[in-house]
């Protein structure tokens, strides 16, 4: 993030704050009573939040290394976070999406609609969009917690999200990447299958989409 800090979440319950340069620790995020599985950064108020198999997601003062609030509701794992707008949304193995008012930790509403852990949120023009060990994707109003689409045709779980104008890009366990027409439910065939699991996805400058897995990072 900026200013040459670097946060990383742990097993071993907390979270950490680096300086980049050097590579000292700057601040140790304590709190959590179980490991800490994601975490998503608002750089403008030097605001971590923090997702933990405590089933709480906990929002930090990552200068200070201060606890500011905890959003408990959840009653299983959060594995998933996306912030926008000062709304945060968290995905857990309780098979639920909660929308909260970031600064304050209010619950606005609940996602219910996967028969799975959630794995996975992307948030894009006012759609949450939602990846599940359902293998299905799931598209919901982001305010409103209403599901609009769901898209299917993953075997195994989905790790990863990445949305690029109309296309939804899905990555699965199955060791499949499918792109989707987000303004319908049809998927377009789907790249040929790489034998590893697809673990994460980023769009690039060029517009094109990277999987990376266990083995070399190869450009789609």
């Amino acid at each position: 993030m900026g200013g040459g800090l670097l946060v990383t979440g742990s097993s071993d319950d907390t979270a950490k704050v680096w300086q980049v340069a050097s590579g000292c620790c700057h601040q140790t995020l304590r709190g959590h009573t179980g490991a800490v599985l994601c975490l998503v950064l608002d750089v403008s108020s030097h605001t971590a939040f923090t997702g933990s198999t405590d089933a709480t997601v906990r929002a930090w003062d990552i200068l200070s290394g201060e606890q500011l609030r905890v959003f408990r509701e959840h009653q299983g794992s959060v594995i998933c976070l996306e912030l926008t707008d000062r709304l945060l949304y968290s995905g857990s193995a309780d098979r639920t999406v909660k929308c909260w008012l970031a600064d304050t930790g209010e619950r606005v509403c609940t996602f219910s609609a996967h028969r799975h852990s959630v794995s996975a949120l992307k948030y894009h023009a006012g759609t949450l969009f939602t990846g599940s060990g359902d293998a299905c994707a799931r598209a919901f109003d982001a305010q409103s917690g209403v599901l609009q689409r769901v898209f299917r045709g993953h075997t195994f779980v989905i790790n990863c999200l990445q949305v690029h104008g109309q296309v939804l890009y899905t990555a699965s366990h199955d060791g499949a990447l499918r792109f989707w027409d987000v303004r319908g439910l049809q998927s377009v065939p789907p790249l040929p299958r790489r034998p590893s699991a697809k673990r994460s996805l980023s769009r690039l400058f060029s517009n094109k989409v990277a999987c990376a897995a266990p083995g070399p990072l190869q450009p789609a």
